[in-house]
């Protein structure tokens, strides 16, 4: 069964919706499997999660570029470090990403399931041991690298600093000391490029499926979640 088939429900995310018509537009279904089966842009790869637009108004590639994030609240801005890695290594980069959090940390599952217009729904979990939150996460692979309609962060609000892996499968770090993030984003050859672009900027496509949102509730479930 080809990507297009396994799209449950109607997920064109386009930041610039609103200005811009659709690159999709006047497609035949042929057209737009083809594309939707397209995974390898030069040496990176796609987990099945999301797609870019068809006109490739943003080329997938590793790397990663600093950023800031400005908390409306408080009017403080926070130091920001942004990747993208190819599908092969993606998941242990995640990984040893977390180690830099804390040994025991918070946890918040991002979801989108069953939502149309976008917005997702956030689930807080405070105080679990990495090792134990690693060994848990492990054994859902596939939801976590696959599922476009979920995300994970792992925060430590003592330090502060926060791993975010996004429904689009980016890494994004938060905190005023990233150092060790980059060291390790290094060890993976994940290379500064502070003109990248991700494909959050441009036209999108997330796919999800029905084991998806089964495997996300037993995620909720091995977590301690109470929703």
């Amino acid at each position: 069964m080809g990507f297009l088939k396994r799209l449950i429900k109607s997920t064109f995310r386009d930041s610039h919706t609103h200005q811009h018509s659709s690159s999709f537009e006047n497609l035949s279904d042929d057209q737009v499997e083809t594309h939707l089966n397209i995974s390898r842009y030069g040496n990176f790869i796609l987990t099945n999660a999301v797609r870019p637009s068809y006109d490739l108004q943003v080329v997938p590639s590793p790397g990663y570029r600093h950023d800031v994030y400005l908390d409306q609240e408080t009017g403080v801005e926070i130091p920001v470090l942004m990747a993208s890695a190819s599908k092969e290594n993606i998941l242990d980069l995640f990984f040893d990403l977390m180690d830099p959090i804390g040994h025991e940390v918070d946890i918040v599952l991002e979801t989108s399931h069953e939502r149309t217009h976008g917005g997702h729904d956030d689930m807080y979990r405070e105080h679990i041991d990495l090792p134990v939150l690693k060994s848990v996460l492990y054994e859902y692979e596939d939801l976590l690298l696959n599922d476009g309609c979920a995300g994970v962060s792992v925060l430590n609000s003592g330090i502060p600093r926060e791993l975010q892996f996004d429904e689009h499968k980016l890494l994004i770090m938060y905190g005023h000391e990233l150092e060790e993030f980059e060291e390790i984003l290094a060890q993976y050859n994940i290379e500064c490029n502070e003109e990248i672009k991700f494909i959050t900027e441009a036209e999108h496509v997330h796919s999800s499926r029905e084991e998806h949102l089964q495997r996300f509730s037993e995620l909720k479930y091995r977590l301690g979640f109470d929703t």
